[in-house]
């Protein structure tokens, strides 16, 4: 019974090396800090269910770890979070090509959250929350700064991220059947959901974002 959901969406946890893409991961997961943290090699993978605009839907979260050979998994996601760390000006500086690679490589209508990780190192900040955010509306992103230790907006990047998903579904940008799409039904959206909004008159939807 717990999992029951009405949608599934694939996401990506994508960034530079060390910019605590794992240790978000694992907060969302399993609401504590990861204290062994290594840098990935290979791919990591959660799954979560939670609970949206009234609709329970199950994240499917792969984190790459930016390798080339794993760039097949960008393929078929609907939404990701572009990490980087507030402290390294580097990470920051690389957003481009990230962005770029999964605008190509997932598609063009993934959905994505920029988050500024490390938030509880704000001494050591070298990208200021102005820029970042500047860069967000520049680039069509949602943004919020996080932090993988204190939890601070992680899970609402997730559900921010999912949210945007739903609205598109809801507003007939993003088809669910169509192949690629990173979304899948669930039971309750089969029974439910499918096929009623077809039958409602045009022009009565709302955005709602």
């Amino acid at each position: 019974m717990s999992e029951s959901y009405d949608f599934l969406f694939k996401f990506l946890v994508i960034g530079n090396a060390g910019t605590g893409k794992s240790c978000l991961l694992h907060q969302f997961i399993e609401k504590r800090f990861k204290d062994e943290s290594n840098h990935t090699i290979g791919v990591e993978f959660g799954s979560k269910i939670i609970s949206v605009v009234n609709k329970m839907v199950k994240l499917q979260i792969w984190d790459t770890a930016g390798q080339e050979r794993f760039r097949s998994y960008y393929r078929g996601a609907a939404g990701a979070l572009l990490v980087y760390d507030i402290t390294s000006r580097e990470t920051y500086n690389a957003l481009t090509t990230w962005l770029s690679d999964a605008r190509m490589l997932a598609s063009q209508n993934i959905v994505i959250i920029l988050c500024g990780n490390k938030k509880d190192l704000d001494a050591d900040r070298e990208v200021t929350f102005l820029e970042a955010s500047r860069f967000a509306q520049e680039n069509e992103l949602m943004f919020l700064e996080t932090s993988a230790l204190t939890g601070e907006n992680v899970e609402e990047a997730f559900v921010q991220c999912a949210r945007k998903i739903l609205n598109k579904i809801e507003s007939g940008e993003l088809d669910p059947e169509r192949m690629g799409s990173g979304i899948q039904y669930g039971d309750a959206a089969l029974r439910q959901l499918r096929s009623p909004r077809r039958a409602q008159p045009q022009g009565t939807q709302e955005c709602g974002c």
